[in-house]
């Protein structure tokens, strides 16, 4: 009976895994077609953004209930236990990551009605790419149980960062040079911002994912250390940002 109590609990394990990593292919899409109604004006490319929405709710509500009932009803092991709570950490991150994607497509639906000219969205294009290789990547990290591929999502997050940096320099050029843009120029800022947050949201899933198989709390490690403690290496005495 235990065996097959024990049977049952990993195959409900692995169903929520299943959920969980396709909760985070919908919002990976999510934020490449809102970035390509951006660029693009396809408009019905919101509306699949709207909708994977929904689906993406649903699934957060549904893998919630599932971690709550595998806990309720079995006693995991300390293993399994670290993957059901950080399944349950990195669902907020994921649902998260699925509402900027929404704003930002929501956004990109206002500016094409109002046919908006503007020209800093290329930059803007090349980071929505990196953070949704950074949701594909962590996604892929979890899927392998890969601590240090994970590291290097926590990298890529600085990556990001500057990028966030260097387009809102670029927006505040582009008004400074032509004030008739500032309306449209403040909404690319909104949607750079939706984008940096989307990358910490991924760079979090990874140090969840670090957590899940090392069982180390990396948050506030710095980079360097982070990527210490993904190899099974102790952290330097100071933790570093680098």
């Amino acid at each position: 009976m235990l065996e097959h109590t024990n049977k049952q609990f990993h195959m409900e394990l692995e169903t929520t895994r299943s959920l969980f990593l396709q909760m985070g292919g919908l919002v990976e899409s999510m934020v490449l077609d809102g970035m390509q109604a951006l660029t693009t004006g396809e408009l019905i490319l919101v509306e699949r953004v709207r909708e994977h929405e929904r689906l993406v709710n649903n699934l957060e509500v549904e893998i919630d209930e599932r971690i709550g009932m595998l806990i309720a009803r079995n006693q995991p092991t300390a293993i399994d236990l670290r993957l059901l709570l950080s399944i349950s950490k990195m669902l907020t991150d994921m649902e998260r990551c699925g509402d900027e994607a929404e704003k930002i497509a929501k956004v990109a639906r206002r500016l094409h009605e109002e046919n908006t000219a503007y020209e800093p969205v290329i930059e803007l294009r090349h980071m929505a790419d990196a953070v949704a290789s950074m949701i594909r990547a962590a996604l892929d990290a979890f899927a392998r149980q890969d601590p240090v591929a994970a590291a290097q999502v926590v990298r890529n997050d600085k990556e990001v960062d500057k990028e966030w940096k260097a387009s809102l320099r670029h927006i505040i050029t582009y008004m400074i040079e032509d004030p008739r843009t500032i309306s449209h120029s403040i909404d690319l800022i909104f949607i750079a911002r939706a984008l940096e947050r989307i990358g910490d949201h991924a760079k979090n899933m990874a140090e969840r994912v670090i957590y899940m198989v090392r069982g180390d709390d990396v948050r506030h490690m710095g980079v360097s250390n982070t990527e210490r403690m993904a190899r099974g290496e102790a952290p330097k005495v100071k933790s570093d940002a680098s």
